[in-house]
């Protein structure tokens, strides 16, 4: 049973129905360090996105040993579109992307200093600390976490918005999962549909799941896009998503997870405009014509003409009535009206009837 849906507020931003797609250039798992990740701030800055996302994490407290192996598909030429296949320990993969507190502090100082909220991923309670003391608003959630009950608690105690990640849930995960979160005290929930593989399968993206969440939650929903392109985002927000998140790469060849399906800098803008040409496109959900349409309309449809003399007194009958552009007369439709009405002028073949016309 669909229910009222709420918005919610990030920084200036509102966040649900009504209001324009939010924008989440995903940063986390394409940095090399607090120098590129900077460069991946400016690009999100430059393109116009709202926010740019990080993961805040500790490799050796998430990971327990360098056995645990993750498999991924690297792009190796974009022109002929090579790609091979890598498997490394995901211990390595994690350790790339940590950075000492004082970067990360530095970063969110960046972020707020390009206009940019700083949206991050936590794993445990002390980052979930971390982030509220240095002013974060919103907290994400890993697919990974989904059932990971003690730690949703945890941020729920913090008074902002906790972005869900669904992944590879069920939606009874997902359900049980915003109970505890409500349950706890959280009342700004975001339900971010996250599709798993890195590329996503096509058939695993699922889009038409993005309106099951807003019929089953009051709370916005998101799609964070795990494929090459743009394709899928724009479906996505067709499709009612009220926030979308693409990681953005400065070089897609890079070799490490999830660049193969990054946006590179001459593509971002490209990637928010599109998203914002959508909107638009998108209108309302009654049609309401513009000015420019009226006028075309008027140009290409047709008025009631006289088909032949018609001579004051006669009785107007459909062989005198001729249909012909533009229809800034008596429209075609309004003919029943005329028919059996008397002239009170003699008429020319040709001419455009009047209402005045007639007695």
């Amino acid at each position: 049973m669909s229910q009222m849906r709420k918005s919610i507020k990030i920084g200036a931003r509102e966040i649900g129905p009504g209001h324009p797609v939010y924008i989440v250039f995903e940063a986390g798992p394409t940095h090399d360090g607090i120098e590129t990740a900077k460069r991946l701030v400016d690009m999100a800055a430059g393109a116009g996105a709202d926010a740019v996302k990080f993961q805040l994490l500790n490799a050796e407290s998430m990971v327990s040993s360098r056995e645990v192996m993750f498999s991924y598909t690297r792009l190796v030429d974009r022109t002929t579109g090579q790609t091979e296949h890598v498997t490394e320990s995901l211990l390595d993969i994690l350790r790339r992307r940590e950075l000492p507190r004082e970067q990360w502090r530095e970063l969110i100082d960046y972020c707020r200093a390009q206009g940019l909220e700083f949206f991050s991923t936590a794993t445990d309670g002390d980052e979930l600390e971390f982030l509220h003391a240095n002013g974060v608003q919103t907290v994400k959630v890993c697919s990974g976490d989904v059932n990971y009950h003690h730690f949703l608690r945890l941020a729920a105690k913090y008074p902002w918005s906790i972005q869900l990640d669904t992944g590879s849930s069920s939606l009874g995960e997902v359900e049980q999962a915003v109970d505890v979160l409500e349950e706890a005290g959280a009342t700004d929930i975001i339900i971010n549909h996250c599709p798993s593989g890195y590329p996503a399968r096509l058939e695993s993206i699922n889009l038409r799941i993005l309106r099951t969440i807003q019929t089953m939650f009051p709370y916005p929903v998101a799609f964070s896009d795990h494929t090459p392109g743009w394709e899928m985002d724009v479906a996505a927000v067709a499709m009612g998503a009220e926030m979308i998140e693409k990681t953005i790469t400065l070089d897609r060849t890079t070799r490490s997870p999830e660049h193969i399906m990054s946006l590179e800098p001459d593509e971002a803008s490209r990637f928010v405009q599109t998203i914002r040409d959508v909107e638009v496109a998108l209108g309302n959900p009654r049609r309401i014509l513009a000015r420019e349409e009226r006028s075309r309309r008027q140009v290409a449809r047709r008025s009631v003409f006289s088909a032949c003399a018609i001579r004051c007194g006669d009785v107007l009958s459909q062989d005198m009535i001729a249909y012909r552009r533009p229809g800034d007369g008596i429209p075609a439709d309004l003919d029943a009206m005329l028919l059996g009405r008397r002239l009170k002028r003699d008429i020319q073949p040709g001419e455009k009837l009047r209402l005045e016309d007639f007695e």
